[in-house]
Parts: C-alpha cells; sequence; structure tokens
C-alpha cells in the first residue's frame, strides 16, 4: 500500500485587511449605548482588540449608514463572551432605501458558556448589490436578566 501524510487544510476565518471595506470613510454609525471603555470604533476598526460592549443590559443595535449604496458580498461578525452562560440572538438585517423597508440577512441564537463555548463567528457570504443601512440587532439573553452585548468584531467585504 502506498501512503504519505499531508498537512490539515488550514481554512482562514477573516480575508486579509486590504479587502474589507473601511466603515470609518464610509458610513456614519448609530448605537443604542456604548460602555466608554469599549466603544463601537473598537469593533468595526482594524487594530483594535477590546470590541464594543453596551453600557448596560437588555437588546442593543448597531446601524450603519452609508453615504453611497455598498455591494455587500461578505459579512463577517465575531461575539465573545468569557465570564457569562447566555443565550444570546442577533438578527442582522439591510436596507437598499435608507431605512424605509428591511430585509433579514440571518437570525441566529447561541448558547454562550465559559466553561467551552466563549466565541461566536459567523461568515457570511451573500450578495447584495445597494445596502444603504446595515442594522444589528443583539438581545444578549433571550430570557432577560442582566447581560450585557458585546460585539468584538464586524467586518465587511
Amino acid at each position: 500500500m502506498r501512503k504519505r501524510i499531508i498537512a490539515p487544510v488550514q481554512q482562514e476565518t477573516a480575508l486579509p485587511d486590504l479587502e474589507w471595506l473601511n466603515i470609518e470613510e464610509l458610513a456614519e454609525v448609530e448605537i443604542t449605548s456604548e460602555d466608554a471603555a469599549h466603544p463601537i470604533e473598537s469593533a468595526l476598526l482594524p487594530g483594535h482588540a477590546s470590541g464594543w460592549c453596551a453600557a448596560g443590559p437588555g437588546k442593543q443595535t448597531i446601524r450603519l449608514l452609508f453615504t453611497n449604496p455598498q455591494q455587500l458580498r461578505r459579512i463577517w461578525l465575531n461575539f465573545v463572551e468569557t465570564r457569562t452562560r447566555r443565550t444570546q440572538e442577533y438578527v442582522l438585517r439591510w436596507s437598499p432605501d435608507s431605512g424605509q423597508s428591511f430585509r433579514e440577512i440571518v437570525r441566529q441564537q447561541w448558547n454562550f458558556s465559559p466553561e467551552g463555548a466563549t466565541s461566536e463567528t459567523e461568515d457570511l457570504h451573500v450578495d447584495l448589490p445597494a445596502v444603504t443601512v446595515l442594522e444589528l440587532s443583539i438581545i444578549p439573553e433571550i430570557s432577560g436578566g442582566n447581560a450585557v452585548a458585546s460585539l468584538a468584531q464586524l467586518r465587511l467585504a
């Protein structure tokens, strides 16, 4: 029998920085709240490690309002929770008409557990031709409680 050992295939979880849209130049950001130590820029701009965190518990919304309509092919989200066991739900929607109407891209629930599942990464391949608004709503704990929403990273291509 002939055989050979091959290296495992490494799958990239992110695109090189050069391929991501520069959100700082292309969009205005609306948020329901933010912790001063973890502003929204920490989740949207490369080179920030702390991510965004809400100022308090409850549902939170992050809205990107694009100056000019953007074609989106990839949306990369990363959520991290290392301290609290909770079930989070998020909804990602887009609008082609400056927020007059929205179309849902994904609705997802995730169970965070400090003993194991501390990170959720979503790599969404989409074909959205003219996005004027991208909206992310996060319910940090679907059963209520005092959980605080957070977002480690959001990248668009």
